[in-house]
């Protein structure tokens, strides 16, 4: 289209309104495309979700795309590369913009996507023009116009005024990443998490199906996405409302029909990476002090206790940590080290991959806080998840709804507790073999004010090995940096027992000056 009036309302096709660039400009490699009258909102897309959980699963087909698609290697498919030029609304000079990703290579469900107004959606479809195709694909094959995409992301304004930077990516399964001011990608986020560490089950992979992108007004501080679930055991509908900043926060609504019984259900499910840290045994022959994407999980309870509970990667096994609250009033994992020094990457830049916490903002009521840690031998895969699971499991036919925000930050402590732990350290000394050394470092203002009353640690082990384990030679110092540290020994109970006997120790410590709780409660869980 190159301009004019928008022709008018023909009533003999009530469905169908071709706009001109009067009513949306549309790039070139977007002409001929058709505007329906369609009220799109959550309550629409929420009784699409419903009709499919009504009806039998179908899976998506992996064979809908052209072989030369499905072909595509792991350097071929970074050889595409979307052309900025022709991003949906660029030249209209919105605060948004969108870019598609190409289907294939791993992404062979193609994923519908949408575009919608107050009034009007119009699908997205596959053209050639929107991608630049590098040396690495010498020829390819024909575009199927139905094919669809491998997901989208959304650029916006985030560090320069004059430049749109990637702010939020969907692609692959319910996955997503977002980005607030100088961040890097790192964590990840999904929609839900089905039978995720169940024992017997195998874990499913629920997809977006379908997205539909709100064009932004011009002065729009927030962008507006739906997607539509679906999956073995759930479908679903979902609303996301994205406000970038120096911390970018994406409120998320929505709402499950389950289609049958399941293990377990994840709520607000996240992915991180974690290889070895500061309080790693197992060293690897790396030059990096450090190298991972979260050191630790955060949880803020309904009763108003702070819990910190360091990732950990030295057994080797799978391990689990379950933590019960009747309310929740937030958890993540975060990212707390900020120093360049602590990681010596300036590739990855570890320091800058964002904390991810979650807000609930709906009743989730009674339930538990899981952290999975999967053994790994190097930084390629995410091996920390931390979800929400419900007290109660739903049952086939039950409808749930619930809504939390992300805060995606380089903050030290999103969870808002003043007196926090920045470091856990352990070693044993060879002329010490059967004692371990535990030290845990704080900060906070309130463990800086001058008093006359003495901060004091408060120190126990808990479960099923606490019998066995004695803890001794507690210290509290003042150290660099304005951190105070606690250190302590553990040993075996009994006289001339082993630490290789003790088992695994649950230990829990925090900060008080007299009566009063000055800092979280750092829960770690340790293999003498």
């Amino acid at each position: 289209m190159t301009g004019g009036r928008s022709p008018p309302y023909d009533p003999a096709v009530p469905r169908k309104l071709i706009l001109l660039a009067t009513l949306a400009t549309l790039t070139s490699s977007a002409l001929c495309q058709t505007w329906e009258r369609e009220d799109v909102g959550f309550e629409s897309i929420q009784s699409r979700a419903r009709d499919l959980a009504n009806k039998p699963y179908v899976a998506p087909s992996r064979d809908s795309l052209p072989a030369w698609m499905n072909e595509l290697t792991y350097d071929q498919y970074r050889d595409i590369r979307f052309n900025p030029n022709q991003a949906l609304w660029a030249t209209e000079k919105l605060p948004f913009r969108a870019m598609f990703f190409h289907p294939g290579y791993l992404y062979r469900e193609p994923v519908t996507l949408n575009e919608f107004t107050n009034s009007h959606q119009q699908k997205i479809r596959l053209a050639e023009a929107f991608f630049n195709y590098g040396p690495l694909i010498n020829k390819h094959g024909d575009l199927p116009a139905e094919g669809g995409f491998a997901g989208f992301r959304l650029h916006a304004p985030l560090n320069n005024p004059d430049i749109f930077d990637e702010l939020i990516a969907f692609q692959g399964a319910s996955y997503w990443r977002a980005l607030g001011k100088n961040q890097r990608y790192g964590i990840s986020s999904r929609g839900i998490a089905v039978d995720t560490g169940a024992e017997g089950a195998a874990e499913e992979f629920p997809n977006f199906r379908e997205f539909w992108l709100r064009k932004p007004e011009e002065n729009s501080t927030q962008a507006t996405v739906y997607a539509l679930l679906d999956g073995p055991s759930y479908s679903g509908a979902y609303q996301f409302k994205i406000a970038p900043g120096n911390k970018t926060l994406v409120d998320v609504k929505a709402v499950l029909f389950a289609r049958k019984a399941v293990q377990r259900l994840g709520i607000a499910p996240m992915s991180s990476m974690f290889w070895f840290g500061e309080n790693s045994r197992r060293r690897f022959d790396d030059f990096r002090p450090e190298v991972h994407d979260s050191d630790g999980l955060a949880i803020r309870t309904g009763n108003g206790e702070r819990l910190w509970r360091p990732i950990s990667n030295d057994t080797g096994k799978l391990e689990f940590s379950f933590f019960d609250m009747e309310k929740c009033d937030g958890f993540g994992l975060l990212q707390r080290d900020r120093h360049f020094t602590s990681y010596e990457d300036g590739e990855a830049a570890y320091q800058l991959r964002p904390s991810l916490w979650i807000e609930p903002t709906s009743d989730w009521g009674p339930g538990r806080v899981m952290l999975m840690e999967i053994p790994t031998t190097n930084e390629l895969s995410d091996n920390t998840v931390a979800l929400w699971e419900p007290a109660r499991t739903p049952q086939p036919g039950d409808r749930i709804e619930f809504a939390y925000r992300q805060h995606w930050t380089l903050d030290e402590d999103p969870s808002m507790a003043d007196g926090h732990v920045v470091a856990t350290r352990t070693g044993v000394h060879d002329w010490q073999p059967e004692q371990r050394t535990m030290v845990v470092e704080f900060v906070g203002n309130a463990l800086n004010q001058q008093s006359e009353i003495p901060l004091t640690p408060f120190i126990q082990a808990t479960g099923a090995g606490a019998e066995k384990v004695k803890i001794q030679g507690i210290t509290v110092q003042s150290i660099p940096d304005a951190r105070w540290r606690v250190a302590f020994q553990i040993a075996p109970a009994a006289e001339g027992g082993k630490l290789s006997d003790i088992g695994p120790v649950e230990l829990r410590c925090c900060l008080k000056r007299g009566e009063n709780f000055l800092t979280e409660t750092w829960v770690h869980r340790i293999t003498p």
